[in-house]
């Protein structure tokens, strides 16, 4: 291999690529700043108008290709789905004005300040009124992928790249002499034949796939990877930009991929360490800071882009914020999301000089441009991003949930246990710790079936640390379950114990006789679970509340872990009002917000509100036997769910403490 510069060798510019993902993040967090702007400094540096060690060839070039549609693909994936359909009218306004703005402002200065044709003036100003999610990396790490702020700003990104390709599709056949009916309707016929695709054929054909047992984790990636650039490669044949491809493919997919599942850590891990990276390295290799001793007019035109750039999207985002109620730290945060430039900006001037419209000048200022904004846009949403974090969500309960210390409790045979992790990884705090623990009762086989259970368990804490979720499991040998539960809960301090269930009751008893038991001697939370579909799988969540039961001393920490298993399930959520209103305000009022739609039933009415969907979850929160809130009909209503398709979390409520020491003697 040669040493020679530029290095032209595939594995040496991998290497040095790694080796500028490793170090130049490392370098800017001592300024402070965050480490995307080092990996697009360290391409400026390493690139052909810099010490020329790497060019900007076809393997730069693909991998940052790659990079930006996996950026926007994450987008979609991590947004949440409930929220952003909620939020579309915002998501719309906001891309709107975040487009407008920037595109009278530019308009008239194109042809007023600098000479340029209309065409050629609505060109240059789409230039900066769109834009690119450059720091969306930096909202994701901060937490802030679920706040109606950042999910309306994403989807005006959307709309502001997809009005600014469209303009760029209409300037370029208007000025080849083809803008006539056949050109629009071969885009309308496109359009829609893409749309129609994405968001009815993928999400069925991916519930599917995910809804099958036994996959290797191999090809639950592979298929992911076959959305995304197969929904680019779609929008590129009808006439879209591929990067609203591969955003619109996130969103299709985004019910069928748990946000705390191994599938989702790997998809991060690999976009995070690699593809994002590259296209952040490429973009900094298209800087030329000689340009800054070039001449007057190309320095001139990038001030006017820059500030233009700051003052528009700055004004989009607080008139956008003003009127949705944002705080200033949303506003901001919204500000620097909409800065970043990159792929729809260079697209329009590319096309642009190709066409003749631009020259050289308007090409050199744009990378200008987007070397400012790439170093200003992560570094505002880095700032204000974090005092938006700090704000927190709408108010509520903090009191402990199950998820700061949960207790799986597995059979021996550990039946649907990967199910159950995936519920477990659903009800567990960032911080929270997880367990898992199986009860072998005493016996001639007990060496043989302590062995089993403990393969069983290790195959259980695998799954979880594919999710970045370390598991500790234990096998407790003791002739009571229950009791022998409840000792591993106090060892461990958990907060709540998730059982597994098979649906079946028995005779005059609630859940189970291992499980009654339990509820009766435990005050803490108790979580029941019947799953049998993948909880991404589910087309409908239902919550259903019994009346009275917001008296109980548990409910907002039971209500929260209700609230997350149906956030884990990411589809539509009912609330179910059994015999009364008043739990309604309780149940919203705990973190974290859910959008859901509340419906007031009877007692005989309930199985009919319920439904026979078999891709349904139903998560019941219920007193215990004997509690204050206990009716009757809560008796039945649990094994009655269990008999329908679907899975079933009955959530009971800790309560206070008592000193009931008899219970370690259940046997």
């Amino acid at each position: 291999m040669s040493l020679a510069t530029p290095v032209g060798d595939p594995i040496a510019i991998f290497f040095l690529a790694i080796v500028a993902f490793l170090v130049a993040p490392a370098v800017l967090d001592y300024a402070r700043l965050p480490g995307i702007v080092g990996i697009i400094l360290a391409g400026a540096v390493v690139g052909p108008n810099g010490l020329a060690i790497l060019e900007r060839g076809e393997t730069v070039v693909l991998l940052g290709e790659v990079g930006l549609l996996y950026l926007l693909f994450l987008a979609g994936l991590e947004i949440d789905v409930a929220r952003f359909v909620e939020s579309r009218s915002r998501s719309v306004a906001f891309g709107l004005l975040s487009f407008l703005v920037p595109q009278a402002v530019g308009t008239v200065a194109g042809v007023a300040l600098f000479g340029m044709s209309l065409p050629g003036a609505a060109l240059f100003a789409s230039i900066f009124a769109s834009h690119t999610l450059l720091a969306y990396p930096v909202a994701s790490r901060l937490g802030l992928a679920d706040r109606e702020s950042v999910v309306a700003t994403i989807g005006g990104t959307v709309v502001t790249d997809t009005i600014a390709l469209l303009l760029l599709a209409v300037v370029v056949a208007a000025d080849a002499g083809t803008l006539g009916w056949a050109f629009w309707l071969r885009l309308g016929v496109g359009v829609a034949g893409f749309f129609a695709v994405v968001w009815l054929a993928v999400p069925r054909l991916s519930r599917a796939f995910f809804a099958r047992g036994g996959r290797e984790g191999t090809s639950d990636y592979l298929f992911v990877l076959a959305v995304v650039f197969g929904s680019a490669l779609l929008a590129e044949v009808v006439g879209i930009e591929p990067i609203v491809g591969a955003f619109l493919g996130g969103l299709a997919i985004n019910r069928q991929i748990p946000h705390r599942g191994p599938l989702m850590n790997r998809i991060e891990f690999v976009g995070n360490a690699l593809f994002i990276p590259f296209f952040l390295l490429s973009i900094g290799m298209l800087v030329d800071v000689r340009v800054l001793v070039a001449g007057s007019e190309t320095l001139l035109l990038a001030a006017f882009l820059i500030v233009a750039t700051l003052a528009t999207k700055w004004a989009a985002a607080w008139i956008a914020g003003a009127a949705f109620g944002y705080s200033s730290a949303e506003r901001m945060t919204m500000f620097g999301l909409s800065l970043g430039q990159a792929a729809a900006a260079l697209a329009i001037v590319l096309v642009g000089v190709r066409i003749e419209l631009f020259d050289d000048t308007v090409l050199n200022a744009t990378v200008l441009l987007i070397l400012a904004m790439s170093v200003v846009s992560p570094t505002v949403v880095d700032r204000y991003g974090r005092e938006m974090a700090g704000e927190g969500g709408p108010a509520g309960d903090r009191t402990p949930t199950a998820g700061d210390r949960l207790l799986l409790a597995l059979s021996p045979s550990a039946d649907h246990a990967e199910g159950l992790v995936e519920l477990a990884l659903s009800l567990r705090d960032p911080g929270g710790t997880l367990s898992a623990l199986t009860v072998v009762p005493p016996g001639r086989s007990v060496e043989r079936n302590v062995e089993a259970a403990s393969e069983a368990l290790e195959d259980v804490a695998d799954h979880a640390a594919a999710a970045d979720a370390p598991m500790g499991t234990r096998t407790r040998v003791d002739h009571g379950v229950p009791a022998g539960l409840e000792r591993a809960a106090v060892e461990d301090r958990a907060s709540a114990i998730l059982v597994g269930w098979d649906g079946r009751a028995g005779r005059r008893r609630t859940i189970g006789r291992t499980v009654d038991r339990l509820l009766a001697g435990s005050d803490r939370q108790v979580v029941v679970a019947r799953v049998r579909e993948p909880i991404a799988a589910t087309a409908a969540v239902t919550v259903v509340l019994p009346a009275g039961i917001e008296g109980e001393w548990g409910f907002p920490a039971a209500a929260r872990s209700a609230k997350r298993i149906a956030a884990a399930a990411n589809a539509p959520v009912s609330v179910l009002l059994v015999g009364g209103e008043s739990g309604r305000e309780s149940f919203e009022r705990v973190d974290p917000e859910l959008p859901a739609a509340f419906e007031r039933v009877g007692w005989d009415d309930l199985p009919e509100a319920l439904g026979e969907d078999g891709e349904r979850t139903t998560v019941l929160l219920s007193p215990r036997p004997g509690a204050p809130g206990w009716s009757s009909e809560l008796e039945a209503l649990p094994a009655t769910i269990a008999t329908r398709s679907g899975n079933l979390a009955v959530v009971y409520p800790a309560r206070r403490e008592r000193d009931d020491r008899r219970f370690f003697e259940l046997r």
